[in-house]
C-alpha cells in the first residue's frame, strides 16, 4: 500500500478566475498569484498553494492532490498501482511546474474521481499574510485539511482507497435524508498516515461539481466568526449554519466556492492516535448545529 502523507492541495475549475480570486482574498483570507498556466494559486501557508484554479468551462472539482514523503516512497507508490493493474500518467515538466512539485503521477479511483500523488514541494518559504488578517491555517504534517467525494461505485472506491492508498477507516455514517424509512447512503471517512481524523470521505452518491466539501481549519474560534462575517459582507452563499461535529470536533460552518462544492470553514479538529481509536458508525452527523436546510434557500437567493 501507499505511504500518503496528507491532503497536499486541491485543483478546481473555474468560468470566472476573478470571482474565485475575491472569494480567495476576501471570504477565506487566502494569498493569491497567477499560476503558470494562467490560473490561480491560492496559498494558506509556506506553500506555493493549496488550491490551483485553472480557467475552463465549467464550475467543478477537477482533482486531489496526495503526498507522501520522498522519492522512494513516490516510486514504491507507482509499482503498487502497478501491482493493482491500476492505469497511471506521469506528469510531463509542465505539469510538475505548475504543481510545484518534483514529480506527479495520475490515476482515477473506480468512481472516476482524479488523483495526483506528488513529492517534493517547491516554495519560496515566503510569509504568509493574509489579506483578510487570518493568524494562521492548521496545515504543516497533516495536510491541507480534507475532501470529500462521491463515490458512485461505493464498494469498489473503498476497497481502492484502503488495499491501494493504504487509508484507514476513522468511522462512518449511514445517510437518510428521507428518514429511516427511505434509503441509506454511505458516508466514510478515512484517515491515511497523520493524525488527522479524516483527510478523505466517500460518499455514495452522485455530486455534479465533483466534491461535496473541502475542509480548511483555522488555530481559534473567533477567526470562524471573523469568516462568517466576511462571507455574508461578500454575499457569499451559507450552505450550513456553525454547528460541531461528532466526529472530527470541528466547530465549523458551511459555504458555497465559486467551483460549485462547499469549504467547510472550521477549527478545533482532533488529533488521533491510530494505536488508540476505535472506528465506530454515529448517528448524528452534529453535537450542535449544522443546519443544512439553509443551502437551498441561500442558493435560490444567490440566483435570483
Amino acid at each position: 500500500m501507499m505511504d500518503i502523507r496528507g491532503l497536499a492541495y486541491v485543483v478546481a475549475e473555474s468560468t470566472d478566475l476573478p470571482r474565485w480570486k475575491n472569494f480567495a482574498e476576501g471570504v477565506l483570507g487566502m494569498m493569491t498569484a497567477p499560476a503558470p498556466d494562467g490560473g490561480l494559486y491560492v496559498r494558506m501557508d509556506e506553500r506555493q498553494f493549496r488550491f490551483a484554479v485553472q480557467s475552463g468551462a465549467r464550475d467543478a472539482y477537477v482533482a486531489s492532490g496526495w503526498e507522501v514523503a520522498g522519492q522512494p516512497a513516490f516510486e514504491a507508490a507507482l509499482a503498487v498501482l502497478q501491482a493493482a493493474g491500476v492505469a497511471y500518467t506521469l506528469g510531463d515538466a509542465a505539469l510538475c511546474k505548475q504543481r510545484c512539485v518534483q514529480q506527479v503521477a495520475i490515476f482515477q479511483d473506480p468512481s472516476g474521481n482524479r488523483h495526483e500523488v506528488v513529492w517534493g514541494f517547491q516554495s519560496d518559504f515566503a510569509h504568509f499574510a493574509s489579506p483578510a488578517g487570518v493568524s494562521r491555517f492548521v496545515t504543516g504534517n497533516i495536510g491541507m485539511g480534507h475532501t470529500v467525494l462521491p463515490a458512485a461505485e461505493f464498494e469498489k472506491t473503498v476497497a481502492f482507497f484502503k488495499d491501494v492508498m493504504g487509508f484507514g477507516l476513522a468511522d462512518l455514517f449511514n445517510f437518510k435524508p428521507a428518514g429511516d424509512a427511505g434509503p441509506s447512503l454511505p458516508i466514510h471517512f478515512f484517515h491515511c498516515n497523520n493524525g488527522r481524523h479524516h483527510s478523505l470521505a466517500l460518499a455514495g452518491f452522485p455530486v455534479d461539481s465533483g466534491c461535496v466539501h473541502v475542509m480548511v481549519e483555522v488555530e481559534n474560534m473567533p477567526e470562524v466568526g471573523r469568516a462568517i462575517d466576511r462571507m455574508f459582507a461578500h454575499k457569499v452563499p451559507q450552505t450550513a449554519t456553525l454547528g460541531q461535529h461528532t466526529n472530527d470536533k470541528v466547530t465549523s460552518f458551511y459555504m458555497r466556492a465559486p467551483s460549485n462544492f462547499d469549504v467547510e470553514f472550521g477549527y478545533g479538529g482532533a488529533v488521533i492516535d491510530w494505536q488508540e481509536h476505535i472506528a465506530h458508525e454515529f448517528t448524528r452527523v452534529s453535537l450542535w448545529g449544522h443546519d443544512f436546510s439553509v443551502s437551498a434557500k441561500s442558493l435560490t437567493e444567490e440566483k435570483a
